[in-house]
């Protein structure tokens, strides 16, 4: 029986060269299940890989795309335990890396080569690499979760400060990891500032909660305002900007503040770090995180009954106009497909 796939092509530098094919259902050998994938969610990441400008450069081999997926376990392999046929779950983004803090044996992460994409019908995973959906999201919901809310919840609420009520944190932007950051830090009782370029999204985000809004187009210095919205400096930082917001994220932090670093969205400015030193301030780099992280996020979300904000749904057959639509000014929170 066929089942359809999304396939990068060998030596791909455009989205043109996505195409869908059709494959047989692959199945689950032994400590292996396979999912039927039900909804993916597309990431920055997303958009650079058929590109080749993500790490490792250019795709030397056919590659199904997106590390965000969720489905339900059509069959088990020889061996599985802990899993059973009709399970809701979805892949996690590094394939071996349980808890703890990164380690080289974090294993490869969907969506590149050599781990499998879930823009597909099917995937296999092996039985370790996938984590329960909370119970109360949808698939669509909860394919939103595996890179952009796990780095959400590693950049507030793991490492050695996490985010407590009464802190305030600010978030850049209204893409999927900021509005994720945003919603869990109001449901952990932080005060939260938002920063973009449209009125009309500061609008929206004011409307899921966020405490006060900048728009960095007409505070050019929006690091110095955020500072003073924050009585002095704001505790947490989700970075997501990159190089280019750096300086304004370094001035935003307060004394023995932190600066959660995920920036891949600009890669020219000012990165000198030493305004952090006067303020005994750090700065952590975040990269996804692990399945203990990805678990940890689905209780609180179940306990405070956050929904990730999806912004546009497109069926399979349409996902280079999802892939469109995710890189326009328009986006705001998540893109997802439905299988």
């Amino acid at each position: 029986m066929p089942m359809r796939q999304w396939v990068i092509a060998a030596g791909s530098t455009s989205l043109n060269d996505l195409r869908l094919d059709e494959t047989d259902i692959p199945q689950p050998g032994p400590g292996e299940v396979l999912v039927r994938v039900r909804a993916c969610s597309l990431n920055y990441r997303d958009q650079i890989i058929p590109l080749g400008f993500y790490m490792g450069g250019v795709v030397q081999q056919d590659t199904v795309p997106l590390s965000d997926g969720a489905g339900e376990i059509a069959a088990v392999g020889e061996g599985v335990a802990s899993l059973k046929v009709g399970d809701r779950v979805a892949g996690i983004f590094f394939q071996d890396w349980m808890d703890g803090p990164p380690n080289p044996g974090m294993g490869a992460a969907l969506g590149a080569p050599p781990a499998p994409g879930m823009l597909q019908d099917y995937v296999v995973l092996p039985e370790h690499g996938v984590v329960p959906l909370a119970e109360t999201l949808d698939f669509t919901q909860a394919a939103c979760l595996p890179c952009a809310g796990v780095t959400a919840w590693n950049a507030l609420m793991e490492g050695p400060r996490p985010v407590k009520a009464g802190d305030t944190v600010l978030v850049l932007g209204t893409g999927g990891v900021s509005l994720l950051a945003l919603q869990i830090a109001k449901a952990a009782g932080a005060t939260v500032i938002a920063t973009s370029s449209s009125d009309e999204k500061l609008e929206r985000v004011k409307a899921l909660g966020v405490d006060h809004v900048i728009n960095y187009r007409t505070t050019p210095e929006w690091g110095a305002e955020a500072a003073r919205l924050a009585g002095g400096g704001v505790d947490k930082v989700v970075e997501v900007g990159g190089a280019g917001t750096l300086k304004q994220s370094i001035a935003a932090v307060g004394f023995a503040g932190e600066i959660a670093l995920i920036g891949v969205l600009t890669r020219e400015g000012d990165t000198n770090p030493h305004g952090l030193m006067f303020k005994g301030a750090s700065i952590r780099g975040i990269f996804v995180g692990s399945k203990g992280m990805a678990e940890r996020l689905n209780a609180f979300i179940d306990q405070h009954g956050i929904e990730p904000v999806v912004d546009k749904v497109f069926p399979i057959e349409k996902a280079r106009d999802a892939y469109a639509y995710q890189s326009s000014a328009g986006l705001f929170g998540k893109v997802a497909i439905t299988l």
